[in-house]
């Protein structure tokens, strides 16, 4: 049985430390190998800082896989999905590598970044590095909670991880990323019931709101099937902020990479009626990317 990043299934951290790469090295078969140095630095820090929950999970996109891993590629691996309507987009800003590292202790996460970076100086540039952190109990900076609906236990494998039938790819994961940016002045000017009306949920605790209706948020972002109510998508990402900007950075891991996009397409276009996701008033996705998580076999045994 192919072991799936940990990273993939892991329970909420307290930290994270997200980081998009562009590789600048021709020289494949170093990356390959700077892959496994990675997997044995989130061994050696989960086995010394065990305390710390560490978790880390490495993403290759579509346009690099090939140069990485010549041969047979994931089958739904692709461009992130080019969805706009109107004034609402989802961006691609897709680069080579996606790089997670998430830990319940700040200091151990830092530590972590720097070290792989270290390992990649010379192979790669940094496009982004985005901070995640928890917030309250689990909450967006919207002040709802985030995720809620995610499977549990072991429904958590089923949903996010390809199963063993797929002998070259059994044990990875499709991942696509988003960095939202919120716009928290203009959300705060509305009375909780508003913006109840908008999530479709309770703020307290997020129980059906009253006045859900087809263009809520929980309504047009549901990662359930509409056939069988069954969760297709496993929600991993966190908030970011500071003093001037906060949002949240979005990670969906899947074994089926069309149902993300299918549920971008509700959030974004929506229905015939215009009835789509109107969270998206008040937040905006600046980057998207799409990556596939292979299994942590299919890392160390593809080395040369």
């Amino acid at each position: 049985m192919a072991q799936p990043q940990k990273g993939i299934c892991a329970e909420p951290n307290l930290h994270a430390l997200y980081l998009m790469l562009n590789v600048t090295d021709d020289d494949a078969q170093t990356i390959r190998a700077k892959l496994v140095r990675i997997l044995d630095l989130f061994d050696h820090y989960d086995e010394e800082h065990y305390e710390a929950m560490v978790t880390g999970v490495i993403g290759v996109s579509s346009g690099y896989w090939q140069e990485l891993y010549p041969g047979p590629v994931p089958s739904q691996l692709g461009a992130f999905p080019d969805v706009q309507c109107e004034d609402r987009s989802a961006p691609a800003l897709q680069t080579d590598l996606f790089i997670q590292i998430r830990t319940d202790r700040m200091d151990v996460c830092h530590a972590m970044g720097i070290d792989v970076m270290e390992l990649l100086r010379l192979h790669v540039e940094l496009v982004e590095a985005i901070s995640g952190f928890r917030y309250l109990d689990g909450r967006d900076l919207n002040g709802f909670i985030y995720g809620a609906n995610n499977p549990r236990g072991m429904l958590r494998r089923e949903v996010a991880i390809i199963s063993d039938d797929n002998p070259e790819f059994g044990g990875g994961s499709y991942i696509h990323t988003q960095r939202y940016r919120h716009d928290l002045r203009r959300w705060n000017t509305l009375s909780e019931r508003q913006q109840e009306q908008v999530m479709g949920v309770t703020k307290e605790h997020n129980l059906p709101s009253a006045e859900q209706s087809a263009s809520s948020h929980v309504v047009r972002a549901s990662t359930q099937h509409n056939n069988d109510n069954q969760p297709q998508l496993l929600l991993q990402g966190m908030p970011y902020g500071d003093m001037q900007h906060q949002g949240l950075f979005s990670v969906v891991c899947s074994a089926n990479a069309h149902a993300f996009k299918d549920m971008l397409y509700s959030q974004v276009v929506g229905t015939n009626e215009g009835d789509y996701d109107r969270w998206l008033d008040f937040t905006s996705a600046e980057t998207g990317g799409a990556f596939f998580a292979p299994s942590i076999d299919f890392i160390r045994e593809n080395v040369n």
